[in-house]
């Protein structure tokens, strides 16, 4: 245990020392928060309603998809997995503890935009923080879970790289960040049903803001902690030292049974 908690905070440090992971942990994160706040309030007053979750979200995707798949990526490429294999280090470890090194900055700029968004523009804050606190860390594992799984199946960071964006893009764009998903044409309503921020801001605007939604909000629930164990355990089963070692093309294909339960979703909800 002591060993887990000083490799907690190694990561933690290392990615405030890390000019690349800081900017994206919280300068990124922020520019967006001050930039989307400004700009979606002036030209839609009814974003502040949602602004708080929304920023979360997007706080979310960055300390995940940004940060956790391509320092994976680079660890096993310069040998660094084979020297934590050679010392005892468990695959189970090198998963989890960046992710939760991950979620400790998550709640560190999740709580600057909580704390700050009604004072500067207006949000109002969640109305049951019980279910905030709850979506917020389904919504966390889900993406963690999905960062780690393209980290074990990409063979460069660059492949990592293009894997993230074309969920984060998406996400952006369709995932209910600045209108609800009934705004959506029927088409792109679908597709954005893949998307793991359309079932939790689907759960946030219903739970902690008391907005009506298109679909069940417990379903939606379901599908990111179901999705989250998906992608962990993909995650771990697929797990290789060394690149090597690994057959890229059955990994990739595995990996893509994270996607059914966001399948099932855009087919039964």
């Amino acid at each position: 245990m002591n060993a887990f908690v000083v490799h907690l905070a190694y990561e933690f440090h290392a990615a405030i020392r890390n000019k690349s992971l800081l900017f994206m942990l919280y300068l990124f994160p922020l520019l967006l928060y001050l930039l989307l706040g400004s700009l979606m309030a002036a030209m839609n007053p009814t974003f502040r309603e949602s602004m708080i979750p929304s920023m979360c979200t997007i706080a979310v995707l960055t300390a995940t998809m940004m940060t956790l798949p391509g320092p994976l990526v680079t660890a096993r490429e310069t040998g660094v997995l084979r020297s934590y294999k050679i010392n005892g280090i468990p695959a189970i470890s090198i998963l989890l503890i960046p992710a939760l090194a991950a979620f400790c900055h998550f709640v560190v700029m999740g709580t600057m935009i909580t704390v700050t968004a009604p004072m500067l523009f207006g949000a109002p804050l969640p109305v049951n923080w019980p279910y905030f606190f709850l979506i917020s860390l389904l919504m966390f594992f889900a993406f963690a879970g999905i960062g780690m799984l393209i980290g074990i199946v990409s063979s460069s960071a660059q492949v990592a790289m293009l894997l993230v964006q074309i969920i984060f893009v998406p996400a952006m764009m369709l995932g209910g960040l600045m209108f609800p998903h009934a705004g959506l044409p029927k088409t792109l309503g679908k597709i954005a049903m893949l998307l793991p921020t359309t079932y939790s801001m689907n759960a946030m605007r219903s739970l902690t803001l008391n907005q009506p939604v298109d679909f069940s909000t417990y379903w939606s629930i379901i599908i990111l902690l179901v999705s989250g164990i998906l992608s962990f355990g993909l995650a771990l089963y697929l797990f290789k030292w060394d690149i090597h070692e690994s057959n890229k093309l059955k990994s990739a294909l595995m990996a893509l049974i994270a996607l059914l339960p966001y399948i099932a979703g855009m087919l039964l909800l």
